[in-house]
């Protein structure tokens, strides 16, 4: 247990402390001393711990791939296919994988061409690119608060300022968005674009509800805002498929995010961007200069898969397994977290968001979590200005049902321990939980 302890201050303590004797330090790019570890990452040492259940990252259950099936398609790569396979390709992607793309969005109501999806390594290598494409020093990005951390990092190291539209059940809020960005133009201030994660949104679990999407697009429009759009869960819809993407609604002012990771296997690192034609030229030339190419074997496997084999059922097998995780979270929420904390009831995706009672900080309990052995991630992560203190997220997509049921309990008693420890402190009523003003409306999920 003292282990444990010990483990839980060095995380807690590294999520923003550089080192101060890296003797770089002041050779540094600006853009590269801005960064700071992920709060993520700096979890996954502990969370890795086989007596702690991980409620924090989002790891896609790979387990429940049919690896006899992912066996042919790689076999058959190698053998009719393997000298092309193994060598370099061209910077854009594979021909053949970007038709299949193409195919999969038309899920979605996008009628694309493979001519302007450019292949890219996983779509945190797009979220990088556009960012360099478009974003200068003093730039301004308008995002969800909260929004996925991946996005903050790669937009961090451009030294833009992220400036938050918040979020509730049933996603960007259109009038917030309106008022943000009527603001910034008044100011002066060059917003390069809106980023979004309009489906089983990452953190907040919600989705962008099919009213609200073309107002949000026509605000874009309006302001001369340039809509990046990712979607890597859009596929993992629990009840029904989402609204038609942003980009099947507005072709010509979205660029479009996707990735094979959620679908089929991260460890492809397979992701893409469909974009404008207008910037398909520039943005294989930015990819170039990244990387020269992705890698060509993981692109053939890939455009097999989809190609030739019976993707769909084990699409459907993963929501089958991710549909059970969310119930067991929800209702494991229901029975033990104490009164005045309140979550969002996702539809789809991997994620729940928890807003703590206001006086509760996220990042301050987790040490004590992780001595309790449950680990999430606080919710400041998700923020690039501070906001988020009181929030957590948890992720039901990898351990197993019994564990999440057994995560939650941990984390109800560590919540509890902290709402006594404020009562007798004087910072809550005693008698009255429920009149903590922590709980805010517009979120699910109430107890």
């Amino acid at each position: 247990m003292l282990a444990v302890a010990q483990w839980a201050c060095q995380v807690a303590l590294s999520f923003k402390v550089m080192r101060a004797d890296d003797p770089f330090r002041d050779r540094y790019a600006r853009g590269t001393r801005s960064m700071t570890a992920s709060e993520i990452r700096a979890l996954f040492a502990v969370a890795a711990r086989p007596e702690i259940v991980s409620l924090a990252g989002g790891m896609p259950f790979t387990a429940a791939l049919p690896f006899d099936i992912v066996g042919d398609a790689l076999e058959e790569v190698l053998a009719e296919e393997g000298p092309a396979a193994l060598q370099y390709a061209g910077g854009q992607g594979d021909p053949r994988l970007r038709e299949v793309l193409t195919e999969l969005m038309r899920h979605e109501g996008i009628r694309g061409s493979g001519g302007d999806v450019v292949v890219t390594e996983g779509s945190q290598q797009a979220l990088d690119l556009i960012s360099r494409m478009f974003c200068d020093p003093g730039d301004v990005i308008v995002a969800e608060g909260p929004s996925y951390v991946g996005a903050l990092s790669a937009f961090s190291q451009y030294q833009v300022d992220v400036c938050h539209v918040p979020l509730d059940d049933d996603g960007l809020d259109p009038d917030a968005l309106a008022v943000t960005l009527e603001r910034l133009e008044r100011d002066g201030r060059r917003v390069k674009f809106l980023y979004t994660v309009p489906n089983f949104h990452n953190p907040a679990g919600v989705t962008l509800a099919a009213g609200r999407r073309e107002r949000v697009l026509e605000l874009a429009r309006r302001h001369n805002v340039l809509v990046l759009e990712d979607n890597p869960y859009g596929m993992l819809g629990f009840e029904s498929d989402p609204p038609n993407a942003l980009r099947a609604l507005d072709p010509d002012n979205v660029v479009y995010l996707g990735s094979l990771s959620k679908v089929f296997c991260p460890g492809l690192r397979i992701g893409w961007a469909l974009v404008p034609p207008a910037l398909r030229e520039r943005m294989v030339l930015v990819k170039e200069a990244a990387d020269l190419c992705s890698s060509s074997f993981t692109q053939a496997v890939a455009y097999r898969w989809f190609a030739n084999y019976p993707w769909r059922e084990t699409l459907k097998d993963l929501r089958e397994i991710y549909r059970e995780r969310r119930d067991v979270m929800l209702d494991a929420l229901d029975e033990d977290v104490p009164a005045g904390v309140t979550w969002t009831k996702p539809t789809g995706g991997f994620y729940v968001w928890v807003r703590l009672p206001d006086h509760l900080d996220a990042r301050a309990m987790l040490a004590k979590a992780i001595t309790a052995r449950v680990a999430y991630v606080p919710g400041g992560a998700f923020y690039a200005d501070g906001q988020g203190a009181s929030c957590l997220r948890l992720s039901y997509c990898f351990p197993p049902p019994d564990r999440i049921r057994e995560g939650v309990r941990r984390l109800a008693g560590v919540v509890d321990e902290e709402l006594s420890l404020a009562r007798a402190l004087g910072g809550l009523p005693a008698g009255d939980p429920e009149s903590d003003q922590g709980r805010p409306a517009g979120w699910g999920g109430v107890q």
